[in-house]
């Protein structure tokens, strides 16, 4: 008893919030990987402002606010795209190639299906094709944002547009983003986090600095700031904060199921309050809006190869992100692939046969088909909801500067930075948390 009373005393002490960190202060392990991840995202900001050779940087920034193609490139690599730095394109490659492993890996190419059963032998053979995948999707991105880039912006390359050198800065974008890449794999061995994850959330929170310094510039300290401009300005905060409590809710809320077991004797065992299923209700966390996001701008990103006509500022248009249709049909594919990813991820049937292999059943449902279809019927409700509330948050910021012309699009709220933020956010308090929970058993015991 006295045992499980200090237990339950270490557990207690490490949930408060200062109590958190002091542990981090005074534990030398936690400590040593907090610094570690606080000089790798160091090095990324460092070369983040490293412009690649031969670039005039100063038609970019105009040109990325009106493009949304670039915006989300520019988003995810930190800022990186309108310095034109070595790390322009992030780890934006490395995502897409992990994303489209992963669906392939669900029984679409038996290999990798196979594969990803097989354990750690199987994963890293897994990771080993997703980074090949990533440079070539990184080189290909490279190329065509280089060359597009430059047709629209005669001046943005120095010496002129020529193969050499579009082949040139598309190497350094390359290595630059598979450098990315070995930093987020240091950080998951030596940090605190997903290195990955990490890494895209370093670059999103470093510009959150200039996100507020341009919003008071335009309200408060500029010629033309409106006569209440604190007012908005302090009203803009106020949303802001609570644009992030609505996602941390959305990111945390599930429906949990609850599940008894059964004993050989068919005796049925007491529901303790920790056996249930928990189902999220975003379970597809940011995914569907990178897909939907890809989906619009690759004919945006292949039309920027040829010279500016009727047909491609039509394009523009149709699937720019910049009109009320193009944002309907946003939405319309968010929650397309919110619903396909989620069903992917979550298989109802499979989680019917495991419940029965285990001895295990859901209260009041018939093991088999009708827990299937209960499951997949109380997955589809709550995907419903998190769908939507995915789709208005990532739409947000484009709707924002629709209905308020003059807004500068680097002040919109919300949109897909953010919901990576507070994802990754939470699942790196999680892991400090439990950091901290294994220290003080260790030392206890």
């Amino acid at each position: 008893m006295a045992s499980k009373s200090k237990a339950n005393g270490v557990k207690s002490n490490t949930l408060g919030f200062f109590g958190s960190i002091r542990a981090m202060i005074t534990n030398k392990d936690i400590r040593n990987r907090v610094l570690f991840t606080l000089f790798a995202f160091l090095v990324y900001r460092l070369g983040s402002a490293i412009t690649v050779p031969n670039v005039n940087t100063s038609v970019l920034v105009e040109s990325l606010e009106e493009n949304s193609l670039f915006a989300m490139i520019n988003l995810l690599g930190g800022g990186g795209l309108e310095q034109f730095s070595v790390f322009a394109l992030g780890v934006t490659p490395y995502i897409t190639a992990s994303i489209i492993i992963q669906l392939l890996s669900m029984d679409v190419i038996p290999q990798l299906t196979e594969l990803s059963k097989s354990g750690a032998s199987g994963r890293k053979t897994l990771d080993k094709y997703t980074r090949y995948l990533a440079v070539v999707f990184g080189f290909v991105q490279s190329f065509s944002t280089v060359y597009g880039l430059s047709k629209n912006y005669p001046s943005l390359l120095t010496g002129g547009t020529n193969l050499a050198t579009v082949l040139y800065i598309a190497t350094i974008f390359t290595a630059g983003t598979m450098f990315l890449v070995w930093i987020g794999d240091q950080i998951s061995t030596k940090g605190i986090g997903n290195g990955i994850s990490m890494v895209i959330m370093a670059g999103i929170v470093g510009r959150l600095p200039q996100q507020f310094s341009t919003a008071y510039s335009t309200l408060i300290s500029s010629a033309d700031a409106p006569d209440y401009g604190i007012a908005l300005f302090i009203s803009y905060i106020i949303c802001y904060l609570l644009i992030i409590v609505f996602v941390t809710l959305i990111n945390t809320a599930e429906r949990k199921i609850p599940i008894q077991q059964t004993s050989s004797s068919l005796e049925i065992i007491k529901n303790k309050n920790d056996d249930y299923l928990p189902l999220k209700v975003n379970s597809a966390s940011v995914i569907p809006v990178i897909f939907a996001s890809s989906l619009m701008m690759a004919p945006l990103q292949i039309a920027s190869f040829f010279s500016q006509n009727d047909f491609t500022r039509a394009l523009n248009n149709f699937l720019g992100l910049k009109t009320w249709y193009s944002l309907v049909i946003y939405v319309v594919l968010i929650l397309f692939f919110t619903f396909f990813y989620t069903k992917m991820q979550i298989n109802p049937e499979e989680f019917s046969k495991n419940l029965a292999k285990s001895g295990q059943y859901i209260p009041g449902i018939r093991p088999g088909t009708e827990t299937q279809n209960y499951v997949n019927r109380v997955l589809s409700r709550i995907t419903v909801f998190g769908s939507i509330a995915l789709a208005l948050i990532a739409v947000l910021p484009h709707a924002m500067t629709l209905f308020w012309p003059d807004l500068s699009s680097s002040m919109a709220l919300g949109g897909t930075g953010l919901i990576i933020v507070v994802g990754v956010a939470i699942e790196t308090v999680k892991q400090i948390q439990g950091l901290i929970t294994q220290k003080s058993y260790k030392d206890y015991y």
